[in-house]
């Protein structure tokens, strides 16, 4: 079956949960083509990923060509093009802006139509109900190809009816939550007839891949925080906490490895709480390098205010080092006492607290954590497993 993938920007190194599904449906014997909306960045430092741009064909490149091609497209499936121009108006805003994102939705969804029949096509999944469901949706609408959908949240649960979730929901053959805490949250926003068809499927890891992973860690730290440098991370807070321990006489080093838009405000942040001789802003690193950091700390610690279900989280209980996180989303699906430390999101003294036991366990309670930890990412986040699960809805569908 050929198949196609649709992601916003792809590859990209938050986006490897991705790159496991697609190769782990190729290795059932099936065609991928990968469509990415924009195109990735030229700085993957992920060997992998850098394989998989290749792979990728962009479809957001020349605006003049793009419209062209959908104009003749629109000219030959008037019906299709009619029924997918009024579904945009549900899923953007009725201003100026949106009707600009309407046209350059339709027209994506024009070019991801023509290149799905070229490629004979039989189904089409996008990652994120934001953009890629919307242009999927359309182009499902004018090309009468079936699409599904994985659903990660938080910004899809953040603004669910402006994105319009639940039309993208009723078109779709099924929907794809990433825990059970999201597909309650889907649930919430349709009739319940719609139900059955919104399906749990886990992000995952290839463990094989992980413990092969040879890289060299950054020396001297107690804890990394793996994490894109954006405002749902929480990262402020651990600041926060760690000026708090720093009252207490508890100075842990912490290497921060991501990027985003919040990194000029948390280089102002460190320095002004004093902070310079122990928090490192490490910069995006291959998964290698994120594995080797993982190993080489007593903890990985990521106080998040919203989220899906982290894949980090899994990254890291998947080498054997327990996590301190919050109880936010479906993170509480994964991680409780047994592998981690998890506090009340936003909780500055808690989060201390959380992370002065975990510099406190002793080497013994750690590895028995971090066992428990691999052992449930192993029964439920094996990428393989899940996206043979996926496959089969697919098949389905």
């Amino acid at each position: 079956m050929n198949i196609a993938y649709l992601v916003n920007r792809y590859p990209t190194v938050s986006h490897t949960f991705v790159r496991r599904e697609i190769l782990g449906i190729e290795a059932a014997g099936h065609r991928v083509h990968r469509f990415s909306i924009r195109a990735a960045p030229d700085d993957l430092p992920d060997p992998a990923d850098r394989a998989e741009r290749e792979k990728t064909a962009v479809i957001l490149t020349k605006a003049v060509p793009l419209l062209l091609g959908a104009a003749g497209l629109v000219l030959r499936r008037p019906g299709g093009a009619w029924a997918a121009w009024r579904a945009s108006k549900a899923m953007t805003p009725p201003t100026a802006r949106g009707f600009v994102a309407r046209v350059a939705y339709l027209a994506e969804a024009c070019s991801l139509s023509s290149a799905m029949h070229r490629a004979d096509v039989r189904h089409l999944h996008a990652h994120f109900g934001t953009n890629p469901a919307a242009v999927a949706r359309m182009a499902h609408l004018i090309s009468g190809i079936p699409y599904s959908f994985t659903v990660h949240g938080p910004d899809e649960f953040d603004e669910p009816r402006q994105l319009d979730l639940a039309g993208k929901i009723a078109d779709a053959k099924f929907t794809v939550a990433i825990s059970d805490y999201g597909r309650s949250q889907l649930c919430r926003w349709v009739d319940t007839a719609h139900w059955p068809r919104i399906v749990v499927v886990r992000c995952g890891v290839d463990l094989a891949a992980i413990d092969a992973a040879q890289a060299d860690a950054e020396p001297g730290f107690d804890f990394c925080c793996i994490a894109r440098l954006a405002p749902q991370k929480g990262l402020p807070i651990l600041l926060d906490a760690l000026t708090l321990l720093g009252e207490r006489g508890v100075r842990p080093r912490v290497a921060l490895v991501g990027d985003g838009p919040l990194r000029d405000e948390l280089e102002r942040g460190i320095a002004a709480r004093g902070l310079g001789g122990q928090v490192a802003l490490l910069g995006s690193k291959g998964g290698a390098a994120v594995a080797a950091q993982l190993r080489a700390s007593r903890a990985m610690v990521l106080p998040s205010f919203a989220e899906g279900l982290p894949v980090v989280i899994m990254e890291s209980l998947a080498v054997g080092t327990p996590v301190v996180t919050t109880a936010v989303a479906g993170i509480p699906e994964l991680v409780d006492d047994g592998c981690g430390w998890v506090v009340p999101a936003g909780s500055v003294e808690a989060l201390a607290d959380a992370m002065a036991e975990a510099l406190s366990a002793d080497a013994d309670r750690r590895a028995a954590m971090g066992a428990e930890g691999r052992r449930r990412v192993a029964h439920d986040h094996d990428a393989g497993r899940n996206a043979a699960l996926l496959l089969k809805y697919m098949e389905a569908a």
